[in-house]
């Protein structure tokens, strides 16, 4: 969903969405490098693996291995342009991200 940081600007009829909302599925990760898991979105939404929050070891998207569900997730973007912006999130519905997105938005 495209959406705007500052809602005040949806009026204008020469403003374009700012904010991509999305969804990614969740997934826990197993690092074999210091035998932890962790979470990590969906290796699809952005590059195959994760890095691990411990130790820094790539963990590539085979090892991604228990989905938890569909989370939020949003990112400073222009309609047709790549994200401006590493995506923010987890949030447990689109509303939550949303209203993270405007709350936080660059003035």
């Amino acid at each position: 969903m495209q959406a705007y940081s500052d809602p005040k600007r949806a009026s204008d009829p020469h403003a374009l969405p700012d904010v991509e909302v999305f969804d990614a599925l969740l997934c826990e990760c197993y690092c074999e490098s210091c035998d932890d898991t962790f979470e990590a979105a969906d290796p699809w939404v952005g590059a195959p693996w994760a890095i691990c929050p411990d130790c820094a070891h790539e963990v590539r998207a085979r090892d991604f291995i228990t989905p938890l569900g569909k989370r939020w997730y949003w990112h400073s973007c222009f309609p047709g342009c790549m994200p401006d912006s590493d995506p923010f999130g987890p949030f447990a519905t689109e509303a939550e991200a949303l209203a993270d997105a405007q709350y936080n938005a660059e003035e």
